[in-house]
């Protein structure tokens, strides 16, 4: 995800915090601190880190348990408003969704076990530290508690509306299941707004668009996939584009950019294999740093892996969001640069085929 940063790897997953997480953090020392003292800003500070590590083994509890299914999981991020785990692929059976989704608030209810025992031992009649350490645990038992309960709300995109979809996908295609799943989501997240703004609640505010943007975006993602069964990468790649030689300056990138609408530049070499790709935003990064006779190749971008025309739409797709990019070169089995998968191009296909489809399966219902 952008904007974040690698801060510990566990079992081979990336352990990633967003910038926002910093904010939230100084905020709460900040707003602690000018009411109350260094004390409390510390033990505020304190609190969100214990509780993100909450967060943080719940998540786990997702990735750990899609390992079982054999569907890795790259990398956990840390917002202020929970965690993301990013799994490689959805479970296929609605009975590994289940038990994926149910791995996390499974965690969590553990988690509010062992701190409402704690806190039973260490509360009232017991005094001093001891009873300090007791409101902590209490604190951290009503926390993982609430954690719990909004986790399995049947709504996208928390763990309840996985499980809702597959309930539902034992009845429904799994398409229509993620649109109920995804429109309960949205209903709560428009509602969840409504009350932010009445209150006023930023907070509350934020989650809501959270929550409205990745339902949404869950639904989208099944859309593609759906659309995309049977499709290849030679359906969707392009086959006109111009190409720069190695020794290529920034500003042959843009004479191509301003005049060609081209926005992906690739490099090949006097044997046609492939060196790199320049993207857009590459480029104004490029002229920013070095002007326009700096070296394009300098700015592209080397790793990423190649395509086969043959290749599944599917698995392009997954490549693209593994490595976040928006472009992936198609090679042939010579190593010869054939075509460009692009998220633009990728997009404009799925609209024509969703079209088509829905077309045909009009016309089948009036038949």
């Amino acid at each position: 995800m952008r904007w974040s940063f690698q801060i510990a790897k566990i079992t081979g997953i990336q352990i990633r915090l967003h910038l926002t997480f910093l904010v939230l953090l100084a905020w709460v020392g900040f707003g602690n601190g000018v009411e109350k003292g260094w004390r409390s800003a510390v033990t505020g500070v304190a609190l969100v880190l214990l509780v993100f590590s909450c967060v943080l083994l719940h998540e786990l509890g997702h990735a750990w348990a899609a390992k079982r299914f054999g569907i890795r999981t790259p990398d956990i991020t840390l917002l202020p408003i929970g965690g993301i785990a990013r799994l490689e692929r959805i479970p296929e059976r609605p009975s590994e969704e289940i038990i994926v989704a149910l791995a996390g608030p499974l965690v969590s209810l553990g988690l509010a076990l062992l701190f409402g025992l704690a806190s039973g031992f260490t509360l009232p009649p017991l005094e001093g530290e001891i009873q300090e350490w007791g409101q902590l645990f209490s604190k951290l038992f009503t926390i993982n508690s609430g954690l719990l309960l909004f986790n399995l709300l049947p709504v996208f995109p928390m763990d309840g509306g996985r499980v809702l979809r597959a309930l539902l996908a034992l009845h429904f295609s799994y398409r229509r299941s993620t649109r109920i799943a995804a429109t309960l989501g949205q209903s709560l997240a428009l509602v969840l707004g409504l009350v932010g703004l009445w209150l006023p609640a930023p907070m509350l505010l934020f989650i809501a668009v959270f929550l409205f943007l990745s339902a949404g975006s869950e639904a989208s993602q099944v859309d593609l996939r759906e659309a995309s069964v049977g499709l290849r990468v030679q359906d969707a790649m392009l086959t006109k584009f111009n190409v720069l030689p190695r020794n290529a300056h920034l500003a042959d990138a843009t004479d191509l950019l301003l005049h060609a609408s081209q926005h992906f530049f690739p490099f090949t070499g006097e044997d046609g294999r492939l060196l790199g790709i320049l993207t857009r935003n590459s480029l104004i990064h490029g002229l920013n740093e070095a002007g326009p006779m700096g070296s394009a190749l300098a700015y592209a971008s080397r790793e990423l892996p190649c395509l086969h025309p043959s290749q599944s739409l599917t698995t392009a797709c997954a490549l693209m969001q593994q490595f976040e990019t928006p472009v992936l070169p198609v090679t042939n089995q010579e190593g010869d640069l054939v075509g460009l998968f692009t998220a633009e191009n990728l997009g404009e296909l799925m609209m024509v085929e969703t079209q088509s489809r829905d077309s045909v399966l009009d016309r089948t219902r009036r038949l």
